[in-house]
């Protein structure tokens, strides 16, 4: 029902190798052949170096490139805060892909096939949306197009489907009328899937994206996400990343003489010293916390 991916599709391939060595570079007088000329364990204790004296510029020169699909416009204008950072959108003319994939699927279930020209097919999208208004599959078609709001409970989820079914039922009507399509999609609610390209350094992702996004007072489906991304850039550099987390775990991280790995934390083998997190939790009762934010 929730139906969102985070995928990474383009990275710098030796981030932890020249995060490592951009970090050396700052205090070593080495030559620079001896600079670049690094083991990987002492790539890991330049890592490490980083969060040891709050020394994140070297990070900058790693980039993550990711493509969330399926999030609503709720979240995404929520991501697009992180200002060090590039994106593309989809544009709201195209979200109409999931909206007649919507259709479609309603038109379906009526047992209906829209045909003829383009009015008529917008008009008849338009009847049997209304008509899935009420069936008992409103919610699942409704999710097709539209993020649903997973804190609601059964009752307001399905009025939030009908609300986003007759929404949806409108927009056809007025394109079936000649309206632009950016004129209709004014009827459309903030829930509706989008896709969206980003491209953040890894500064922005250790220090503020991930440490703001992952903690368990950020909204639900923002969190959802920062969760995958961290799963999918666990995957490929783990040397980096296994140190990431919410900010209370980056707090604690740069607090330490050295930053202990978040499963660590996850799993209690690891015991918080800061007195509260940065979100004011008290030391106590920051663990059980942590545990909750992985939940969306």
């Amino acid at each position: 029902m929730l139906s969102i991916t985070v995928k990474i599709v383009q990275y710098t391939i030796d981030a932890p190798r020249i995060i490592a060595v951009a970090s050396k570079t700052s205090l070593s007088r080495k030559p620079l052949d001896r600079l670049i000329d690094i083991s990987n364990e002492e790539v890991d204790v330049w890592i490490r170096e980083t969060y040891r004296r709050m020394h994140f510029s070297p990070w900058e020169h790693a980039s993550y490139t990711f493509i969330i699909d399926g999030l609503s416009r709720i979240a995404s204008h929520q991501l697009v805060r992180h200002r060090h950072a590039s994106y593309t959108q989809m544009s709201h003319r195209y979200t109409e892909g999931y909206l007649k994939t919507m259709a479609l699927e309603a038109s379906k279930i009526a047992g209906i096939k829209c045909e003829g020209t383009k009015a008529d097919i917008y008009k008849c999208y338009s009847r049997v949306l209304e008509e899935t208004v009420k069936s008992r599959r409103v919610l699942e078609v409704a999710s097709i197009g539209y993020v649903p709001p997973l804190g609601f409970k059964h009752e307001k989820l399905v009025l939030w489907a009908e609300h986003v079914t007759m929404s949806t039922s409108l927009y056809y009507k007025y394109l079936s009328e000649g309206v632009r399509r950016e004129d209709a999609r004014y009827v459309i609610p903030d829930s509706v899937r989008t896709r969206i390209t980003v491209t953040m350094n890894a500064r922005e992702l250790i220090q503020v994206f991930l440490p703001l996004r992952l903690c368990t007072k950020a909204q639900w489906e923002i969190r959802f996400i920062a969760w995958r991304l961290w799963g999918e850039l666990m995957t490929i550099h783990p040397q980096l990343w296994r140190y990431a987390g919410p900010s209370c775990v980056f707090r604690e991280n740069t607090q330490r003489e050295w930053p202990v790995e978040l499963e660590k934390y996850l799993k209690g083998e690891v015991k918080f010293t800061i007195p509260r997190c940065p979100e004011l939790v008290e030391n106590k009762a920051i663990q059980k916390c942590l545990l909750a934010g992985m939940k969306a």
